[in-house]
């Protein structure tokens, strides 16, 4: 059959990438690698450094989980071949559904490994927080900075990762002054590293009596969630707390006790706060990891061999320094000024579509860094 003939030179043609990646990869490096950590593990005295054996046992995992990507990639390309050739030599078209629904899994399996490949900076495994702010443009910039929210919320469910609002200041009318996110999952850092930066849109404002189009800004500051082995310390002598009750405009929004807390570093002004989780205590806590991550994003930015983790210097919110543009009128066009990645279909992009912007990003700095 001509359709199973053309899915199956498709998939031959995505070995000679099979066998880049793996190449990326570095496979059987990782996998001697994990080998000598594990004989590390087992070897007398390895417990007896409690904060060094989590790293050495995190490294061997990582290594170990890179190198089974790979295999199972490989495995299920090797199982998409068969059941096409299969199908092919039986002419069998009853089987053509099934085919194509390998091949196309087998397709988007490899575009995210792939991209995850791309990542090599200290902290791009680390979970992700996202803190979005309004900027020029009154109200539409703040339903700007929630259209962001949403669409960073539906990145994360399209990619399996778990999402969470940790603060959030309503805008007077409409949309979100300022939020905070925690994306949780492996490589979230990693990937949206790429979205620091001023965001601006250009629209017909919903706002405006006249339909006038407008330009609004938000901008996003992104930074790695940092583990509790950290070498950060934080003297209990210089953190400042206050405890409010949680905003909103009622509903779940609303907590009738003050269990929303809001942390000062003394020394830097450097100011968390955490609203959503049931108690003061989870709120702290909260509050306590996000304040080491801004900590540690000072500490890499005053260190130049340190800066290419954390990516772009935060701009003022306002013309001349976005780093993306969301056009909807009077064509509608999402362009990365950085890489001049583009796509007209903005809906989907503002559905949580961003991986070609993200992969588009993560190539440029790989090439940047050769």
């Amino acid at each position: 059959m001509i359709e199973l003939d053309e899915l199956r030179l498709s998939l031959l043609d995505q070995e000679e990438k099979l066998t880049q990646l793996k190449s990326a990869l570095r496979v059987e490096e990782s996998l001697s690698k994990a080998a000598e950590l594990e004989k590390l593990c087992a070897a007398e005295g390895f417990w007896d450094d409690p904060e060094n054996s989590k790293k050495v046992l995190r490294e061997a995992a990582a290594l170990k989980r890179k190198a089974e990507q790979y295999s199972s990639l490989k495995a299920q390309y090797e199982d998409a071949l068969t059941i096409i050739e299969l199908a092919n030599e039986e002419d069998d078209a009853s089987l053509l559904d099934e085919c194509r629904e390998a091949a196309a899994d087998f397709q988007t399996q490899l575009d995210q490994v792939t991209l995850a490949a791309l990542l090599s900076g200290e902290y791009d495994a680390n979970n992700a927080i996202l803190t979005l702010h309004a900027g020029a443009g009154g109200t539409e910039a703040m339903d700007w900075n929630a259209m962001l929210a949403r669409m960073y919320q539906q990145w994360a469910q399209k990619n399996k990762y778990k999402c969470e609002m940790t603060d959030f200041l309503d805008g007077e009318e409409a949309g979100l002054k300022s939020c905070q996110l925690r994306i949780e999952g492996e490589n979230a850092y990693g990937y949206l590293r790429s979205e620091h930066g001023v965001h601006r849109l250009v629209r017909c404002s919903p706002f405006d009596s006249s339909g006038r189009r407008h330009t609004s800004f938000a901008s996003v500051e992104v930074m790695p969630e940092i583990a509790e082995d950290t070498d950060i310390e934080l003297n209990p002598d210089d953190i400042q707390m206050d405890v409010y009750r949680a905003s909103g405009a009622g509903g779940q929004k609303v907590n009738k006790t003050s269990s929303a807390v809001r942390l000062t570093h003394l020394p830097t002004g450097v100011v968390v706060s955490c609203q959503v989780e049931r108690s003061q205590h989870q709120n702290r806590e909260v509050c306590l990891r996000m304040l080491k991550s801004k900590l540690l994003q000072m500490k890499l930015e005053q260190q130049a061999a340190s800066i290419a983790d954390i990516k772009g210097e935060q701009m003022k919110i306002d013309f001349g320094s976005q780093i993306r543009s969301y056009v909807f009128m009077p064509y509608q066009m999402v362009k990365d000024l950085r890489t001049n990645y583009e796509t007209a279909q903005i809906q989907q992009v503002m559905d949580g579509e961003l991986n070609g912007f993200i992969q588009a990003y993560l190539q440029m700095m790989v090439s940047s860094d050769a």
